[in-house]
């Protein structure tokens, strides 16, 4: 049991790092220079505001004032500045949950079979994120769904496949010292089993400590910033009727609801 908490400690780590951000997106956001696009569940445009303030929905031009105007400017510049960098804040944090994961099975686990099934099941991890979370030249693109947890930065299909790689990570390992409990010594084996552990958990701390330190900054100025998102939005939608339908940004116990 006790060797059990301390590898979930060790994974734990970087993947459960700081603090919880309710945040979810009702629609997917497409981020262009010039352009933000809002994406329907169909793929279809709903409706996309062009720089600098200038709004089309369902395809028809909209007629502004000043002030729906300079609230349509609010939101469009706030948008511009967070999602590409929560696409680059996405991807970095994967990452560095993988690699940390792969040095603890690495340095406990020699079989090469379980190692590439470890190594599957991260990749579909990496290749889920790099779905939602897209960048192709100067487009980014952020797909529907909770970012529940955002220093997480993996939702809740994403968490099951973390958790499926850690399951394959822990049953390595205890494949590796299976049947000490039968064998003579077996406490001794495993007392030192679970000091190797401590000593990589102290090890994997000072080399991704600060990395995933960085990374929990971040995600807090992505979680405060996208607050302040939501709020502008939520007065742009109470200003202009033909977008009022069209909730794209949740934060707090709404980033749960669902459409």
């Amino acid at each position: 049991m006790r060797l059990l908490v301390i590898v979930f400690l060790l994974l734990n780590f970087t993947v459960h790092a700081g603090n919880d951000c309710e945040v979810s997106l009702g629609y997917g956001v497409v981020v262009s220079e010039q352009q933000i696009r809002v994406i329907g569940y169909g793929g279809r445009t709903v409706y996309q505001i062009n720089h600098p303030a200038q709004l089309i929905v369902q395809g028809e031009w909209i007629d502004l004032d000043e002030h729906q105007e300079r609230k349509l400017s609010e939101l469009s510049i706030g948008i511009h500045q967070v999602v590409p960098k929560m696409i680059l804040l996405a991807n970095e944090g994967v990452e560095l949950a993988v690699e940390t994961i792969e040095q603890v099975y690495s340095g406990l686990v020699k079989d090469n079979e379980s190692q590439k099934k470890l190594q599957k099941s991260l990749e579909r991890v990496r290749m889920s994120v790099k779905e939602k979370f897209i960048r192709a030249n100067d487009n980014f693109y952020m797909g529907p769904g909770s970012l529940e947890q955002v220093n997480d930065l993996v939702d809740s299909e994403l968490e099951e496949q973390l958790e499926e790689a850690m399951s394959t990570s822990v049953g390595g390992i205890l494949s590796a010292i299976g049947g000490l409990v039968a064998n003579e010594g077996s406490e001794e084996k495993i007392a030192a089993i679970a000091n190797q552990l401590e000593t990589m958990g102290g090890e994997i701390n000072q080399v991704v400590g600060p990395k995933a330190q960085t990374l929990k900054l971040k995600a807090q100025w992505f979680c405060n910033k996208f607050k302040e998102l939501d709020k502008a939005e939520d007065r742009l939608r109470a200003s202009i009727k033909e977008i009022k339908p069209y909730n794209v940004l949740l934060t707090g116990t709404n980033a749960y609801l669902e459409k």
